[in-house]
């Protein structure tokens, strides 16, 4: 059964109740913040390159138009093809075609969380064409008919025995929990495809406009033989993804390695400038650049919002938001999950389909904090709660309650005669040792006993106290 964002409260339930996923999502997420700790501590700087990154994405996104027929441009004078996609369909059927003229039985993929948004795996298995995921926690994955529950790391929700039963499963194989025979096991299985496949796709992390420049971070070294072995690549990148100049790589490289994994520099970052020319050994005869709206315009066109589109996909909010250590990725039914993933969800597939995901937060402020290029995450979840409001997406009953709320605090009778009757039905309630019953709330906790007295009561007596 598919996940969608509607049946969050079902699913954040059922993933609450399972202790072992909660200790697993709980061990991952202290580990990665710790790490990200002390890589930081490293950079005296680390407040100052935040600041820049955020000034460098402010300035693409208001002048995205230009940046993007800048990076086009380059791309074409490099060598290379560019596609414009307005949505999943037109991306998914422009690498179909290229399937087709290729004759491609089978396609070697990076990981990518923009295909994974617009579901390119299956779609090309529909058509007879067989996608091998070749990062490692992808390719766990997909042996396991899952999702990813993390933006760095997919497979953060299963323990290295759960994989270890899988591989002993799916290839008959001696279970091994050891991690280096896993990793040794799946890079024998995928050394064959990279050899003989004839397309490679990749996402994309950053894309300087006036080079060219494609740029793809990873610590595996299979988006390289993604991107060269094979003789068509592909490369996939939500518009946002465009950096203004080549050198301020180094900005986002520093924010980005560090934010994510904890390292000073991932293992491997490679920088594609087209196809292979004459004089280079490797590369692929063809280089495409598929440049994806699928809803980024619009949320371009919201002055509230559009700080969104900054977000370089380190999944440091998800790691430190007390809400997904709890319910894990897969609650969120959505690609992106976590605080970045609340807010992009409605905007990319609707508040009708993900009304329940701005209330995924205590509005701690951990995700802005955390964030390197100082996202007000938490501010634009506050304001699509707003929007839910506003629209009549919550229930009736919210709704009632919070119109009498409202009308009670505007008026000082109605305010003194509810907070009367309140007050002595507390104190019946609690004298006969009981709790008030509160829909919504007493099933998972107690409603606050009342204060002896109240301020104004408190209030009036210091009054009196400083006359006489």
């Amino acid at each position: 059964m598919e996940r969608t964002p509607s049946g969050f409260k079902t699913s954040s339930a059922k993933n609450i109740a399972n202790s072992k996923l909660r200790e697993t999502f709980h061990s991952a997420t202290r580990h990665a913040l710790e790490q990200r700790l002390k890589s930081i501590h490293q950079v005296p700087e680390w407040e100052e390159l935040r600041e820049k990154g955020h000034q460098i994405k402010k300035e693409v996104i208001n002048q995205l138009d230009f940046y993007l027929e800048q990076l086009e441009s380059n791309i074409l004078n490099n060598g290379g093809q560019v596609f414009w996609a307005r949505d999943a369909d037109e991306a998914s059927n422009y690498i179909l075609k290229l399937c087709r003229r290729l004759n491609a039985k089978n396609v070697v993929k990076s990981k990518s969380m923009t295909t994974e948004e617009i579901k390119l795996a299956s779609k090309l298995e529909k058509q007879g064409v067989e996608p091998i995921e070749t990062d490692l926690g992808e390719f766990i994955i997909q042996l396991a008919n899952e999702t990813p529950s993390h933006i760095i790391a997919p497979a953060l929700h299963m323990t290295r025995q759960q994989i270890g039963a899988l591989f002993n499963k799916t290839f008959n194989i001696p279970y091994t929990e050891i991690p280096e025979e896993l990793c040794a096991f799946a890079r024998g299985k995928l050394r064959q495809k990279f050899l003989s496949t004839k397309l490679g796709i990749s996402g994309v992390n950053f894309a300087a406009a006036d080079t060219g420049t494609i740029v793809v971070v990873e610590n595996e070294g299979n988006a390289r033989m993604c991107t060269n072995l094979p003789k068509v690549h592909v490369a996939i990148m939500g518009l946002e993804k465009v950096i203004p100049r080549f050198e301020d790589l180094s900005i986002f490289l520093k924010l980005l390695s560090r934010s994510a994994t904890g390292q000073k520099q991932t293992s491997y970052v490679s920088m594609i400038n087209g196809p292979r020319k004459v004089e280079d050994l490797d590369g692929p005869e063809e280089f495409h650049l598929v440049i994806l709206d699928n809803g980024r315009t619009e949320i371009l066109s919201n002055p509230k919002l559009r700080e969104s589109l900054f977000c370089i996909r380190c999944g440091a909010c998800l790691n430190t938001c007390p809400v997904y250590q709890r319910v894990g990725g897969h609650s969120y039914g959505s690609t992106y999950s976590g605080p970045i993933g609340s807010v992009l969800t409605p905007l990319l597939q609707g508040l009708d389909t993900a009304k329940d995901l701005p209330y995924a937060s205590s509005l701690c402020g951990a995700c802005s904090n955390i964030c390197p290029v100082k996202i007000d995450v938490h501010h634009q979840l506050l304001w699509l709660r707003e929007q839910v409001v506003k629209q009549h997406k919550s229930s009736w009953q919210e709704r009632l309650a919070m119109h009498c709320y409202t009308s009670i605090m505007k008026d000082v009778r109605l305010y003194r005669l509810g907070s009367f009757f309140l007050r002595n039905l507390l104190k019946i309630f609690y004298k006969k040792g009981q709790h008030l019953n509160v829909p919504g709330w007493s099933k998972d906790r107690d409603f606050p006993p009342i204060a002896a007295k109240t301020f104004k009561e408190l209030w009036k007596e210091t009054t009196q106290q400083k006359t006489t």
